[in-house]
């Protein structure tokens, strides 16, 4: 491996013809060079890109890599100008530091435990239950990102904070242009707006009439009516988003490895593991930001204060350094300890709630069709664009046998 100094001129918006699963090329070439490169970002700022699994892994748990979102002042594809990045609203923990960040985040640690998430095995298994049913009934063609994907997790994550069935639509609408890729700057507003304002609305009737949710249980805490909103905005996002996708893309990526499906499909142990490493193979959250408030040593390098580093999931989950066969998609895989989920204070709060959706959802959508397979060429299937803040399938055009 040729570990001399290697810089990525532009973040690449493209992912290789017939590799939708794969990193883009760009990006697998910089970690060849080694696990950290340069990055000249649009504006002029000289940053860094961390493509290797310990230098990645190593940045989420040192504090000295800030999270705020008023220090995110470069964006990788998009000269900002002068344009001064203001703090995260309150509540809105993910673009947080110390101590702000725990003050928000502690209150929910209870309500996201392993016991409590299995807790909610039977109410997943009964929802991915209805929709199968309905594909079934409508059927034999669906799909299945509008009638599988998006749904389940949805739901779940609507049940949980306290969010009436019937406004779900509106929520599920807004949070696909916010993370989407494709709105222009007025939709994003527009829905960023409407989202905000049905928030205080739904904060002030748990004020008024609480119920048994996440939501309700946080209103005997000092948060303010803000911070309970910017709270609810960030489990709503990352409750549905992240999970939806993975559904979407794992199923195509099972679909585009018959082996593998048929393996899980004959060995319901295998679940868990199967679980695990879709999430390392697609890693839906491809990357994140950091910007360093000290000089600090990584890799060799000195990163000067007030650098912004990106940092590669997509890569990091791919290092042959750390993963036997990296590209391979390998549901018996023994080495685990991906990072789809982060690592360090900002891991992801709702993990073992977006696992045990897709512990009951894969298993039960692929016994149900056995001769699930896509309706369209692989090539044809629409994809988020790259700049999207999470990957997958915009649609997923599947047909059965009946």
């Amino acid at each position: 491996m040729n570990e001399s100094l290697h810089t990525v001129t532009t973040m690449p918006t493209e992912r290789r013809p017939g590799c939708p699963f794969d990193p883009p090329e760009e990006l697998i070439e910089a970690r060849e060079h080694g696990p950290i490169s340069r990055f000249p970002f649009p504006d002029g700022h000289q940053g860094w890109l961390v493509t290797g699994y310990d230098l990645v892994r190593a940045v989420l748990a040192d504090p000295r890599f800030s999270s705020r979102k008023e220090l995110m002042r470069h964006h990788p594809t998009v000269d900002m100008g002068d344009f001064e990045v203001p703090p995260a609203p309150p509540g809105e923990f993910l673009l947080m530091d110390e101590p702000q960040h725990g003050r928000y985040r502690k209150p929910l640690v209870g309500k996201f435990t392993v016991r409590r998430m299995r807790l909610l095995t039977e109410r997943v298994e009964q929802i991915t239950a209805e929709h199968l049913d309905a594909m079934e009934e409508a059927g034999p063609s669906a799909d299945l990102v509008t009638a599988f994907a998006r749904p389940i997790p949805s739901i779940v994550i609507c049940e949980l904070l306290g969010v009436p069935y019937e406004d779900r639509g509106s929520f599920q609408e807004n949070i696909d242009k916010f993370l989407g890729g494709e709105a222009d700057d007025a939709e994003l507003m527009a829905a960023y707006t409407a989202t905000q304002r049905y928030l205080a609305g739904l904060v002030a009737a748990k004020r008024a009439n609480p119920t048994d949710d996440v939501l309700s249980d946080l209103l005997d805490s000092d948060l303010t009516d803000e911070e309970l909103r910017g709270i609810a905005l960030v489990l709503l996002s990352a409750g549905f988003d992240t999970t939806a996708n993975m559904l979407a893309l794992g199923t195509f990526a099972l679909l585009r490895n018959p082996e593998q499906l048929a393996a899980l499909r004959a060995d319901p142990t295998l679940t868990d593991q199967a679980v695990e490493e879709l999430l390392r193979y697609l890693s839906v959250v491809k990357t994140l930001m950091r910007t360093t408030l000290e000089d600090v040593e990584l890799g060799g390098r000195t990163i000067k204060a007030g650098t912004t580093v990106i940092l590669s999931y997509s890569t990091a989950n791919r290092d042959p350094e750390r993963f036997t066969d990296p590209h391979v998609l390998d549901l018996r895989r023994r080495d685990g300890g991906h990072l789809a989920f982060g690592h360090g204070i900002h891991q992801c709060l709702g993990q073992q709630l977006a696992r045990v959706e897709m512990r009951v959802a894969f298993p039960a959508l692929i016994n149900r069709f056995p001769t699930l397979r896509l309706a369209v060429p692989a090539e044809e299937v629409a994809l988020r664009p790259e700049i999207a803040d999470v990957y997958g399938v915009k649609s997923l055009p599947v047909t059965w046998d009946v």
